[in-house]
């Protein structure tokens, strides 16, 4: 339902916060808000209907990575119906029912989504259950006791007597919301554990699936906008001819709107403008100065501390490396946009975002309108990845809908959403240890340089010292036995200032790639298997060797491999997770790469639906093997050169090898798994790389080095004689 017509409703409704602080007690949060004849809403989540459907409105968002049917399926285990029962709803932008548990807003990302409803929806679920079996009771007069429900039909187990959830809807609106709700035991669980099909499968097939870029709210027009590549240009001109089928151009201090009827019209007159653009309060920087920059920013700025152990000394270092990252477009492949209808008192947005309270509290900074006149409809999103945690171009679409009297839907062209993203930001990293007689790490350091994204988007996550915990997630919580470990992190911002933002999998994405290439370098340096390498440093991390075991166990790891192939490992943990990738891949080619086989194992905690796993870790590989192969934002002047797929690659179906995942079942409690496969995806195929062809590469994105290395005169020499090194070592032989 939209927020106003839930209002206008006065449903009765126990409006349950979700903020972590009254997550534990939520039973005990619970406020009418009104009654209705419409349907049973014991809570903000669930309405039981007349007609005998159960809607769940979901307070997370739909962006492919399966959310609504994974949580559809615990809200359904909880009140013992069938997920064929249960229909889907976005939750309207109301932060105060629908801001998420470690979360500061009503926002879905940074795999939390599980994480943070699995408590909460079990608990709604179980509470409407609860409170439909004690109407039913009080109807035969027996004890709730006596009754059980299943596929939502109450039945009295004595008698026999039963009735549908919806015949019991004014009973149980009458029925007090119980302080106290039982939750099943896992040994209980119908729906919980099993492979489901997608909720939201059968409509995206037929195209009946509404996604932000298909709003059309009546008499509505398409812009297209014209921005320079180069952050914080204006433009100098004021007033343009229109061109062909060109309805109105309205001139924004970033950009120019060309506004027709129809995206492709407005598409080709924005072609046919010639705009000049002030670059006054510009920055011109390319991607060497960019380099150079981060360098001495590293060796010369202050560093803060994450963490440094007790018992560090300052041992000689007996090997180190240094490791760089480039910046990374997200690429959605629905562009940015957005449709906005402004009036004198109200406010209307049709998009597709990953945090509906950040997008109400922007247009309520822009138009001064109270927030109940904004009334923001999300949609689901083709492809999210962080990108749509923003409200940048919603803000945009906004300032244009406030000079033109109709609804503008606002649309970036694919060079747009290049140019003018957010991106992932570069990192510069310098990583050592020190090495005991038979190899293995004492004592360990990792300086890290890049951009804190937290300090703007969120400064109340930072650290009391200010470092930022995402920068260094992966780096200070090392899963390893190492005695003693130091990381540092020194702040760094790109030269223009620009904003820089999320990107699937965050600061793990850099950190696991950097930990266990090092780590790979130290177990060659020891010539010892890396495999094994890691089994000896995870002695005293049961959760993490079990997932290395199984992995290895189902890669048949020590099998030989051909000349010109090579076999990578990499293990992690993330978003509370535990995840092993091994990679296999063919170097035989003298210009490319080509993977062959990944296997991958991974603890999540208890399993939700399987297939949406296994789904989320392959999309995950392929988003992280994209980026490691290819991806990278080089600049000219301040601009971005990349513009299009042609030259930000993707990862094509062919060049996907066959993927295998393992889950570890366990009872503990869900862990995220949306990002999971992205973070471990690169260090598992540059391991990979290194054992087919001898070259360590230490700069994303890996194909132009490797190539090199592959084409040189010498490289196929080194490569076939490391392999056979390798091969040498893995089977017992000394150096």
């Amino acid at each position: 339902m939209l927020r106003r017509e839930f209002l206008k409703t006065g449903a009765f409704c126990v409006a349950f916060s979700l903020t972590s602080k009254n997550r534990q007690a939520f039973a005990k949060s619970a406020t009418r808000i009104g009654v209705t004849d419409a349907a049973f809403s014991p809570n903000a989540f669930i309405q039981v209907q007349r007609d005998g459907g159960v809607r769940l409105t979901i307070p997370n968002v739909e962006m492919g990575q399966g959310i609504y049917t994974s949580e559809a399926a615990i809200l359904a285990e909880e009140m013992d119906l069938g997920l064929d029962q249960v229909t889907v709803d976005h939750a309207p932008a109301w932060p105060e029912h629908y801001t998420m548990p470690l979360q500061a807003t009503q926002l879905t990302g940074g795999s939390t989504s599980i994480r943070g409803s699995w408590d909460v929806l079990r608990s709604a679920g179980a509470t409407a259950r609860l409170m439909l079996i004690n109407a039913a009771a009080s109807r035969w007069n027996v004890s709730p006791d006596d009754c059980e429900a299943k596929r939502g039909v109450v039945t009295h187990i004595p008698s026999g007597q039963s009735l549908d959830y919806t015949m019991l809807v004014d009973d149980a609106q009458r029925q007090p919301v119980p302080n106290v709700v039982p939750l099943k035991d896992r040994s209980m669980f119908n729906v919980v554990g099993k492979p489901w099909r997608r909720v939201d499968t059968l409509d995206k097939v037929s195209g009946a699936t509404r996604f932000g870029i298909d709003a059309q709210p009546v008499d509505h027009k398409c812009a297209a906008v014209i921005m320079s590549p180069i952050w914080h240009a204006r433009p100098l001109r004021h007033n343009f001819p229109l061109p062909p089928g060109v309805h109105e151009i309205v001139v924004l201090d970033d950009g120019v709107a060309v506004i027709a009827d129809d995206f492709w019209t407005a598409s080709e007159g924005a072609k046919a403008l010639s705009v000049e653009w002030d670059y006054e309060s510009c920055t011109p920087f390319d991607s060497a100065q960019l380099r150079t920059s981060m360098n001495h920013a590293a060796s010369a700025a202050a560093a803060l501390t994450a963490r440094h152990d007790a018992s560090w000394s300052g041992r000689p270092v007996t090997k180190s490396a240094e490791y760089e990252f480039p910046a990374l477009a997200h690429a959605a492949l629905e562009p940015m946009n957005a449709t906005v209808a402004y009036r004198k008192n109200e406010l209307e947005i049709w998009t597709g975002t990953q945090a509906p309270g950040r997008v109400l509290d922007a247009a309520h900074r822009l138009t001064a309108l109270p927030r109940e006149r904004i009334h923001v409809h999300n949609h689901y999103l083709g492809g999210g990845f962080g990108r749509r945690v923003e409200t940048d171009q919603v803000e945009q679409a906004i300032r244009i809908a406030m000079q033109v009297d109709y609804p503008v839907k606002v649309i970036w062209s694919r060079a747009t959403d290049i140019q003018r993203d957010l991106p992932r930001p570069p990192f510069l990293d310098h990583i050592s240890a020190a090495l005991d007689d038979d190899g293995f790490p004492v004592e360990w350091t990792d300086h890290i340089t890049g951009s804190s994204i937290f300090s703007r988007f969120a400064p109340q996550f930072m650290r009391e010292n200010g470092v930022d915990p995402d920068t260094v997630d992966g780096a200070d919580n090392l899963p390893y036995s190492i005695p003693s470990v130091r990381v540092r992190w020194t702040p760094f911002d790109v030269p223009d200032q620009r904003p820089i933002g999320w990107w699937r999998g965050v600061g793990p994405t850099h950190n696991l790639f950097r930990v266990e290439c090092f780590l790979d370098e130290l177990a060659n340096h020891a010539g010892i298997d890396p495999y094994l390498y890691r089994v000896r440093l995870l002695q005293h991390n049961p959760r993490l060797l079990k997932v290395l075991h199984l992995a290895a166990e189902k890669a048949d790891w020590h099998r030989p491999l051909k000349p010109g192939m090579g076999r990578g490992i990499a293990v992690g943990k993330a978003y509370e997770s535990y995840v092993c990738a091994i990679v296999e891949v063919d170097a035989t080619s003298p210009s490319e790469i080509r993977l062959t086989r990944c296997v991958c194992a991974v603890d999540c905690g208890i399993v939700i639906n399987p297939n949406t796993i296994e789904a989320q870790i392959q999309g995950g590989l392929i988003f992280g093997w994209t980026a490691a192969l290819w991806g990278e934002l080089t600049y000219v002047q301040g601009a971005v050169e990349q513009s299009n797929f042609h030259d930000y690659r993707l990862m094509r179906m062919n060049e996907v090898p066959a993927i295998a995942v393992h889950l570890v079942e366990r009872n503990e409690h869900p862990s995220g798994v949306g990002e999971l496969g992205t973070a471990i995806a690169s260090p598992a195929l540059a391991n990979a790389v290194f054992d087919a062809t001898g070259f360590r590469c230490r700069r994303l994105p890996l194909m132009p080095a490797v190539a090199q290395h592959l084409q040189s005169s010498s490289g196929g020499l080194l490569h076939r004689m490391d392999h056979l090194v390798s091969s040498f070592l893995r089977q017992g032989g000394q150096p």
